[in-house]
Formats: C-alpha cells, structure tokens, sequence
C-alpha cells in the first residue's frame, strides 16, 4: 500500500508537524524534537554494549537524545555494563523494572520519557546512525501514527547466522511486510516502534502480554483508525538466538501469545497467522498416519514428503552463496513452523474460555475478505 500524505491522526492525539522542524530528505535542521529512546534488557551483557553504544553514536544532536534504560534484575553485570556505558551523559539513566517484562519497561519509559517523541529498543538491537534522524523524519513526512524500520537480523557463528538468514525470507516469516519490507509502505505492525508521546500515553503496552506486545498495540491503533509505516531509512539490527533450543522457545511464545493478540483483534488477523498451527496439526495428523497401512500411510508420508522437499529447496535457495548454512538451514525452518505452530496450539487450549462473542465469526470474515 502507497503511503498517503500527512493526515489529522487518531482522535485525541497530537496530528501536527513538530515544531519548528524543517527537513530535507532524511535530514534536519534548525531545532529539533527532544527523543526518548527506551531499552528494555534482562541478562544482555552480551549485547547492551553494542545496543548502547550505537544509540550513543547516533547523528542526532546529543542534547535532543534522552536514553532511559530499564533493567528487569539482570543477574550476568547487565545493568552494570550499561551505567558504565552512560555515565556521565547527560539525559541518560539506567532504572529498575520490577515486573522484569518488555511492556512494563517500555510503559514506565514512556510514562517518564521527557521526549515529545519516544522509541522502544529491545536489548539485541543495534541502531544505524542515522536512526533517530530518519524516525523523526518520517513521523513528520508521512504523518503517519508510529513509524520503524524493518527487521535486519544477523548472527554470530553458524547456527545464529543460519536463523537470521530463515527469519529474512517469506518462508521463515510468513510474509510479515514489517521483516521484508524494500520500500516505504504501510504496514500491520513494525519492529521497535517510534512514536509521538501522545500516541504511546493513550496507546500503553498491554502488561499482560509476555510477547507479542508489539503486536497487540499495533492492532490497537489501527483499530482505532491510526496508520503504522515501514521504512526501510530506519535502519537497525537484531541479533538472532544463537541455538535451536533458544529459538524454539521464542517462537513457541510467540505463537502461544499470538492467540490472546487474535481474541483482543480479531479484526486484525491474517492468513499468516494460522498457517502455522495448520501445519503442525497437519503434521500431527500425517505421523498418527504412518502405521496404518494403505491410502493412510501413503497420505501421511506424502504430506511429510511435501513438506521436506519444500523446506529444502528453500533452504538451497537461500544457502546460494553460503554453502556452510545448507545443513543447518532446514532445521532452523523447521524449528520455527514447529515451535510456532505448536504454541499456537497450546495457547488455543490455554485460553479457550477467552473468545469473546463473535471473534471467530469476525476472524472469518476478515480472512474471507482479505486473507
């Protein structure tokens, strides 16, 4: 979808162009906007370094960049290493966050943030120089409600680089815009979100929500009429999981918390969303296939089959040019479709009394609409 030009935003939020503010491309001049960016970490000393260091090496004016960072009890010397990281900057804190989540950390960032314009930051991201510059500037051209980046993973030693490497492509993300995205587009969701205050003081995280977080506001504000847009000036990078077990159990809580992101939006879904609980029970029902004999085992092994010859020529295609990644590549798919799929499938059991009246219905027809 072509971004629109800028428009009044959500009913109650600040619409206006900052002020002043002038820019040029991705560029700005004159005064600019105070920015608070907010780093939620729990036991990251193998990554707050890098984090930090890029937000305190961006190309944004110094005095205009306030840095809080909130610990969730780090026991590795995390919040160590970042106090030596900030100390002495001005505008700049590392402060506790007592319910050790990423929303909690985020809303008591947001709530002290003396920023007009605010930015989530997960402890395994490193920003690009110019990514507060290009944030600013594209909540100003755009007028849109929220603004980020898309994801740009990367990865240390060859399982790490081989789960980057699946989470980049449409067969490891499930065609999410805010993973893929080229061009500037409107999107459903965005990585690290930036955003007027306003926005995120009428759109708090939801503190229920372990993961998915992100994603639950999004949904919110779009509900409610706002616009969320993808550009890829906005640049970052996540550091992956560095083994299976690791990304197997985040994507497992991804999907578990995807289905009370679905009950609180059903408006919201989409094709991609269910594909992979599909899967798994697809698989399920193929291996309970197996030992019976006839059109039963010959169904069951061919949607095995199916499936094995697919993730393996995906992986060929995306191991062209990193020969290393090709046995490690359809594990790592695989382990996403599985540990997805099957959290989904949990959290369908452990929140089936959560359904509100007529979500299903609306899921289907949302789907039927638009897929």
């Amino acid at each position: 979808m072509s971004v629109r030009g800028p428009r009044a935003a959500v009913d109650g939020m600040t619409a206006g162009p900052f002020d002043p503010i002038l820019e040029d491309g991705v560029g700005l001049c004159a005064a600019v906007p105070l920015v608070t960016l907010v780093v939620a970490m729990l036991d990251e000393a193998n990554a707050i370094e890098a984090c930090l260091a890029s937000v305190l090496g961006q190309d944004y004016p110094s005095d205009r960049l306030e840095v809080l960072v909130y610990d969730g009890g780090s026991t590795d010397g995390s919040a160590d290493r970042a106090r030596g990281m900030l100390d002495g900057r001005p505008l700049a804190a590392v402060l506790a966050n007592p319910r050790r989540i990423q929303s909690a950390a985020w809303n008591l960032g947001i709530a002290a943030a003396a920023g007009d314009v605010v930015g989530i930051l997960s402890g395994h991201a490193e920003l690009a120089p110019g990514y507060v510059r290009a944030a600013v500037a594209a909540l100003e051209r755009t007028g849109a409600d929220m603004v980020g980046g898309p994801v740009r993973a990367i990865g240390d030693g060859l399982v790490a680089e081989a789960i980057a490497v699946a989470t980049s492509t449409s067969f490891g993300a499930g065609g999410a815009r805010f993973r893929l995205a080229t061009q500037v587009e409107e999107v459903d969701t965005v990585y690290m979100g930036v955003a007027r205050r306003p926005t995120y003081l009428r759109f708090p995280f939801d503190e229920e929500m372990v993961r998915d977080q992100d994603d639950e506001l999004s949904y919110r504000l779009l509900d409610a009429g706002g616009r969320i847009v993808c550009d890829p000036a906005i640049g970052s990078i996540y550091r992956s999981r560095a083994t299976l077990r690791g990304l197997a159990r985040q994507y497992a809580a991804y999907g578990w918390w995807k289905v009370r992101v679905l009950q609180k939006h059903p408006d919201q879904a989409r094709l991609r969303h269910l594909v992979p609980p599909a899967f798994v029970v697809a698989v399920g029902g193929a291996v309970a296939l197996l030992p019976f004999g006839g059109l039963p085992r010959l169904a069951g092994a061919s949607a095995l089959v199916t499936y094995a010859v697919a993730n393996l020529a995906v992986s060929g295609a995306a191991a062209r040019g990193r020969p290393r990644l090709l046995p490690v590549l359809p594990l790592v798919y695989a382990t996403l479709h599985v540990a997805y799929g099957a959290g989904f499938v949990a959290g369908l059991v452990r929140f089936r009394g959560a359904w509100p009246a007529g979500a299903l219905r609306r899921i289907a027809g949302t789907l039927g609409r638009r897929g």
